[in-house]
């Protein structure tokens, strides 16, 4: 059986973690983010949670090309489930 190959339309078409929030900005205007889980980096924030969800795909394209450039790994949805053991990681 032949191995899927990992690229840019297979990374956009995972099931990726949503988390949704609402925030203020600086002037005390209200926002909607959506971050990833499996991408700590990444998080988009709109107007509207309608205008978020419809246009993060867009950022998620572009921050998937540079992983890819860099060859990071990406860690698909479900790959990790457990939270890091922080106290190896930190000295």
């Amino acid at each position: 059986m032949e191995e899927q190959k990992k690229d840019l339309e297979y990374y956009l078409n995972l099931n990726w973690t949503l988390i949704e929030g609402q925030d203020l900005d600086f002037e005390g205007n209200p926002y909607w983010y959506i971050e990833i889980k499996e991408i700590p980096s990444f998080t988009f924030c709109a107007k509207t949670l309608a205008r978020a969800r419809e246009n993060y795909k867009r950022q998620l394209k572009l921050s998937l090309i540079v992983m890819l450039e860099n060859n990071e790994h990406i860690v698909e949805p479900g790959e990790q489930d457990e939270e890091p053991d922080w106290e190896s990681l930190c000295p």
